[in-house]
């Protein structure tokens, strides 16, 4: 007679055993009809699983972050069918659910073409109308295997041979359509319908650049037409706000072919550049860091001491002087060790606090380079904390506030924050990953912020904290991490002298809280669509005459403005003021001043918006004091 808690701790008693599908229908027709899967003691499942014993159970609907997950995976699935329906020859490889919809990748004889995706979402849409029931069984490998060879498909056959030989592989099948998967999925194709394939791109197999490139394509799916159709509205402004548009349109960057993943700075992305660095090195000063600078190559051995060679050996510059081998440094800590290991250090010394903006370099593969976003070379805006074990929760509460303040004075105020643990491949003992792991936990208790646990997914020396920011079109993006290390400082011999004489090794914190200063920019530009705020926009204010005759009273107001340090462009072309002020609304400037005749009469000004709104006439004083009211406010 299991009995059913249900997550509002209601409970259900059956004589026996049942399917989660029934669980469901037991408590309503409605539910049935929505449900997708289920948890059961926290175990995602299909709705045909059998509960036998007592247990927690969720149903699991479109509504849920997990629904939503298993209608993505389904639709990758449908997808592959949809292929193999209508390319004959196609191998598929892998397919999974991903943020905000699903990808399929494809091995076929010719390029797919925009053509192609219609086809494709064509007949995904026959074999939704076909309401397919999809079923499953559990094989052993080598009968896995055998199917897959069978069937010709040679991926699958090389990820089921990687497998354990005693390992159960569950085959999910819809129609003739058959994939191994963990699961769950929906029970039926039906289920399915509010998708749309988004794009087309290239992607080596298993990620490897030595590998075939296959063919991959992604797709949205969500829990109905609406919420598409947001999602979709969502893909379309961020189209308009593609950051590398922008920086065409402000003149701020631009990338060529002779530097594949480096960007070439312009003045004005500069400036944006430079006054985010010397936001960050006024952060350095108030909190007590040291600031730094450490070399950009280094010798191999070092890598190898810190454990960086046998993580990033294939993404890393190298290059031979003198019968010596050197690495462009993909992160700083190892250098940043070296400057603590000058002079012996006491525990009067900790915490000691090292700030770098460090240029990094990292090979990444061509086909993954984007903008700003992701690139081969970049400056973190990183740190180092030296401390002792009673030290380091204070040590992390106080980096938590600096990075709550620093996303809230960028205008950023949604932040989820994760809790990411040992990863497989990782050094140190697993005591000092329990102590890392609880430091860092009980740092984010202290201040109340929920967070989830991210299993596996820390650094190979030390588990993290990852802040992931949330921009005005509701996307996330993953910039802060805090890193707890009690093995890097020991294999790069960093010592102190504790208070009874001994010499022992301090804890070291990581920490950047924009990461990658690139990046960074690239993301403000796409959450303020290049409308920045006063203190960080490239030219603050462009004042522009309508005839000569008021130009001497335009170079008086750009002395006086720049004067007080503000970023002015004088614009006295001859040319019609319309055109001008479309120029600088294009050119994202966040104030136009416009000068004739009355104002010069007045000795006032004519101010606009960066949003084009007319503010009226104001006088000189009047708006310098409106901007420094609104410089103080950052964000």
């Amino acid at each position: 007679m299991p009995v059913i808690t249900l997550p509002d701790n209601n409970k259900l008693t059956f004589d026996h055993a049942l399917s989660a599908l029934e669980v469901a229908s037991s408590i309503g027709a409605g539910l049935a009809k929505a449900a997708l899967a289920a948890k059961v003691n926290d175990k995602l499942v299909d709705l045909d699983f059998i509960i036998e014993n007592d247990a927690n159970v969720n149903i699991i609907t479109g509504k849920d972050k997990d629904g939503l997950d298993v209608i993505r995976h389904s639709t990758a699935h449908l997808l592959a069918q949809a292929a193999k329906n209508i390319f004959p020859g196609i191998k598929v490889s892998i397919g999974p659910a991903i943020e905000n919809g699903f990808y399929y990748d494809f091995a076929f004889e010719r390029s797919f073409t925009p053509d192609d995706l219609e086809k494709l979402e064509n007949e995904m849409r026959v074999l939704i109308k076909q309401d397919l029931p999809l079923s499953h069984k559990i094989v052993s490998r080598d009968e896995a295997v055998a199917i897959f060879e069978k069937l010709d498909e040679p991926y699958k056959v090389e990820l089921l041979k990687d497998l354990p030989v005693d390992e159960k592989i569950t085959l999910y099948q819809q129609g003739e359509f058959i994939d191994p998967c963990r699961g769950p999925h929906v029970p039926n194709t039906g289920k399915l319908g509010a998708f749309k394939l988004t794009k087309l791109a290239g992607a080596y197999w298993r990620g490897d650049s030595n590998r075939e490139m296959l063919q991959r394509v992604y797709g949205t799916a969500w829990n109905n037409k609406q919420d598409l159709q947001d999602y979709l509205d969502r893909l379309a402004e961020a189209e308009k706000r593609d950051h590398r548009k922008l920086g065409r349109a402000m003149d701020l960057f631009h990338f060529q072919d002779e530097a594949p993943g480096m960007a070439f700075w312009h003045n004005n992305g500069l400036i944006i550049y430079r006054q985010i660095i010397d936001y960050m090195r006024c952060a350095l000063q108030e909190n007590d860091y040291q600031e730094v600078v450490t070399p950009i190559f280094m010798d191999r051995t070092l890598w190898e001491k810190s454990g960086h060679w046998d993580k990033f050996k294939n993404n890393m510059f190298t290059t031979e002087v003198e019968n010596r081998s050197y690495a462009a440094k993909p992160m700083n800590c190892p250098g940043n060790i070296q400057i603590f290991n000058q002079g012996l250090k006491s525990y009067r010394d900790l915490p000691l606090k090292m700030g770098e903006f460090g240029l990094c370099h990292r090979n990444e593969p061509s086909g993954t380079l984007f903008g700003l976003m992701r690139i081969r070379q970049f400056t973190q805006d990183d740190a180092h904390i030296y401390c002792t074990k009673e030290q380091l929760e204070a040590e992390i509460i106080k980096l938590i506030d600096l990075v709550y303040k620093t996303y809230n004075d960028f205008g950023f105020t949604d932040i989820e924050v994760r809790l990411a643990t040992r990863p497989e491949n990782r050094i140190g003992s697993d005591e000092v990953w329990d102590k890392a792991e609880e430091a860092l936990a009980k740092a984010l208790e202290s201040r109340d912020i929920k967070y989830e646990l991210a299993p596996g997914e820390g650094a190979f020396y030390g588990p993290k904290h990852e802040f992931h920011l949330r921009d005005s079109l509701g996307r996330q993006w993953q910039c802060g991490t805090i890193q707890v290390d009690f093995s890097m400082t020991e294999r790069l011999g960093a010592r102190y002298v504790a208070e009874d004489g001994s010499k022992q090794t301090p804890i070291m914190i990581h920490r950047a809280i924009l990461g990658s200063i690139e990046r960074f920019v690239a993301i403000l530009l796409e959450h303020y669509a290049g409308l920045l705020p006063l203190w960080l926009a490239p030219v603050q204010l462009a004042i522009i005459n309508i005839t000569d005759k008021q130009s001497q009273y335009c170079e008086k107001i750009a002395k006086t403005l720049q004067n007080l340090g503000l970023r002015v462009k004088l614009d006295l072309r001859n040319e019609k003021i319309g055109f001008k002020i479309r120029e600088h609304a294009v050119a994202k400037i966040p104030y136009v001043l416009i000068v004739g005749d009355r104002e010069v009469e007045q000795n006032v000004v004519a101010v606009r918006n960066q949003k084009g709104e007319n503010l009226g006439v104001m006088a000189l004083e009047e708006l310098i004091t409106k901007l420094k009211r609104e410089l103080t406010l950052k964000k």
